[in-house]
């Protein structure tokens, strides 16, 4: 036996043993009836061309690998951002299994969320009696202070009226009459993650300032001196939001956080299990109403909630993930000016750090060119911190990004000499990337761990940066926003550098004339 208690291989040596390597050439030979391995072969080669390429590019029926996820997924990542607040997902256990699933890969943390278990019988017939049962579970069992509703593509489909039904779940004693459920409709089949976190963040807002769907009178706004802050869909929320309050807390500004996931996502080893860690209260989200101004770290994330607060009276600035030096710039001045204060000294000196860094290395990243892929706003920043590096962003990709962000993308190339040649994508897939890493290739890639088969494929070497990240831990503890959050990237950036440049220096007497111990 290839396992026994005296001999414990792990699972990459596992199946390099005799009697699994006899599995898999049994199966393939038997039962898998492939073409030739010369025929694949050719046609492998052929996919590399710019004749494949030209004809990938043209399809426009068919997506192979989005850079996205679907809508609920943003919705139940919203949910986790409020106080005590439970995700209760209307559609079936096997869409939320995953939702719960991706979270936790990621941020190696358990992700609550429930589902109202749709079957056929509610896909026929419609999932109120879903709702009503559901409701009255997840209450009773997981004492939530509120109830986040979202719905998934069956729910979408039959046009289950989330209002309704859960009007008539109240009425049927469910919960409370008086218990906050805000709710989303959230398509799967429309947008994406970043759509899905726009309509739930809406949803709330909606819940809590427009009259809690027709059940009590509207707030009244009467301003005050505080600033909202928004900061998006983001898989380094437990980093990032821990650097954007001491960002306020620097200026002295109280700051309303609105959606803050990053306790549910970090909780300790204590002996405790919580279930509900942090994230912004009720009683902040009204107060949230009266603030000075909203500001927003990712516009393309948040359309629909940006439209709805200045609605009510206040300001918005809008931004766009920053990273490095002219991003977290704009994010300062912005609080400079909105609140009347000067940025702080530390802040000051920790951007001339930033600026020393970078100059300190820009002899390595100068001229390096990248491919990048991931959300319409988290390219945006990224993209302007290679040009700030003097790297070249040949290749930004986003599935979810439409025409306003390509032109925004390329307003950041036209400024700048290393943009000379990058091209932008908008609703384009990780298959059209391989088309570009073959027939246009770059040094680097930047994305998620899915893009470790490009990097097989391609043998270019991928920079872990986007959500979602399986195949690392911890990257989510660290901030990407900010004069700190662009050294943590830049180092992110050299790492991956150096280590291409060792691998490929690291042969005795040939290759080894830059395997050097200082640089």
């Amino acid at each position: 036996m290839p396992q026994s208690a005296d001999k414990i291989l792990d699972h990459e040596l596992l199946f390099r043993e005799p009697e699994y390597q006899e599995i898999f050439r049994s199966k393939k030979e038997n039962f898998e009836f492939n073409h030739s391995d010369d025929t694949v072969k050719q046609v492998i080669e052929w996919t590399k061309t710019e004749d494949y390429k030209q004809k990938n590019f043209a399809r426009d029926s068919l997506t192979v690998n989005p850079a996205k996820a679907c809508q609920p997924l943003g919705a139940v990542y919203v949910a986790n951002g409020f106080h005590k607040t439970l995700s209760f997902v209307h559609g079936s256990q096997g869409c939320v299994a995953y939702y719960r699933s991706h979270f936790s890969r990621h941020f190696k943390e358990p992700t609550s969320c429930v589902s109202s278990s749709m079957t056929e019988d509610a896909a026929v017939f419609g999932g109120l009696n879903n709702m009503i049962d559901g409701l009255a579970n997840a209450y009773n069992l997981y004492k939530p202070e509120m109830i986040a509703v979202s719905t998934t593509c069956m729910a979408e489909v039959i046009g289950d009226d989330l209002d309704a039904f859960i009007k008539n779940s109240k009425q049927k004693g469910s919960v409370p009459e008086a218990y906050d459920v805000p709710f989303a409709h959230t398509p799967a089949f429309v947008g994406s993650h970043i759509t899905g976190y726009d309509n739930a963040l809406l949803g709330i807002l909606k819940h809590f300032w427009d009259g809690k769907a027709g059940t009590t009178t509207p707030l009244t706004r009467v301003p005050d001196e505080s600033i909202n802050f928004i900061g998006g869909f983001d898989g380094f929320v437990v980093g990032n939001m821990k650097e954007i309050r001491r960002i306020f807390s620097l200026f002295g500004v109280k700051v309303n956080v609105l959606c803050d996931p990053s306790g549910n996502w970090n909780t300790p080893t204590d002996g405790e299990f919580r279930m509900y860690e942090g994230g912004t209260t009720k009683e902040e989200v009204e107060r949230a109403l009266h603030a000075k101004a909203t500001i927003v770290f990712q516009e393309f994330c948040s359309e629909k909630t940006t439209k709805f607060i200045k609605e009510h009276g206040q300001e918005v600035v809008v931004l766009n993930a920053p990273v490095g030096v002219a991003g977290t710039d704009a994010f300062l001045l912005a609080i400079s000016r909105l609140t009347g204060k000067p940025v702080p000294a530390e802040l000051e000196l920790e951007r001339g750090q930033l600026v020393d860094a970078m100059a300190d290395s820009q002899a390595h990243l100068h001229g390096k060119r990248y491919a990048l892929y991931g959300d319409p706003d988290q390219m945006l920043g990224y993209t302007q911190f290679l040009l700030e590096l003097g790297a070249e962003p040949a290749h930004v990709v986003a599935t979810n990004g439409n025409e306003e962000w390509a032109k925004r993308v390329q307003a950041l190339f036209d400024a700048s000499p290393y943009g000379a040649g990058c091209k932008v994508y908008p609703k384009r897939d990780l298959w059209h990337l391989r088309s570009l890493l073959f027939t246009e290739p770059v040094d680097f890639l930047i994305g998620n761990t899915y893009g470790k088969y490009l990097e097989r494929d391609t043998g270019t070497p991928l920079v872990r940066m986007v959500f979602p990240i399986f195949d690392r831990h911890h990257y989510h503890r660290y901030p990407t926003w900010g004069y700190d959050g662009g050294l943590r990237v830049l180092v992110t950036l050299l790492d991956e550098f150096f280590e291409t440049l060792d691998a490929n220096t690291n042969v005795a007497s040939k290759t080894d004339y830059s395997f050097d111990i200082i640089r």
